[in-house]
């Protein structure tokens, strides 16, 4: 990943997780109240957040794409669990953002071996 200049693409990332996470309560929000306008407010949601992870992921050889869209939601969900956790568990709290980062490093990693494999074709 030494090649990687991730300060031009991490605020990117972090929209596209925020956009993941949108979608998801879009779509319990509309089957909690049981509005379809919700599911028209996610699909959109959809189409930019496609648009945008395209601009980061470029291998979607196999299920990439999709591995790479779930790291990220991961990330934002584990960073999210873990503010819960900041004043009554810290250590807990700390954990999480640990394995947020370690999730997230490994959505990077899969975008450097797209990198490798471009060079060596």
């Amino acid at each position: 990943m030494n090649d990687i200049d991730l300060s031009e693409k991490h605020d990117l990332s972090i929209a596209i997780m925020n956009l993941v996470n949108l979608e998801e309560h879009l779509a319990f929000t509309a089957m909690k109240t049981k509005k379809e306008e919700y599911l028209h407010v996610q699909a959109s949601i959809r189409k930019m957040r496609v648009r945008l992870l395209k601009k980061l992921v470029k291998n979607t050889e196999g299920e990439l794409w999709c591995i790479s869209k779930h790291l990220l939601a991961t990330t934002m969900r584990l960073i999210e669990s873990s503010t819960k956790y900041i004043e009554k568990d810290p250590k807990q709290a700390k954990e999480l953002i640990e394995d947020a980062y370690d999730v997230y490093t490994l959505f990077w990693f899969l975008q450097q071996d797209e990198r490798i494999n471009k060079r060596n074709s």
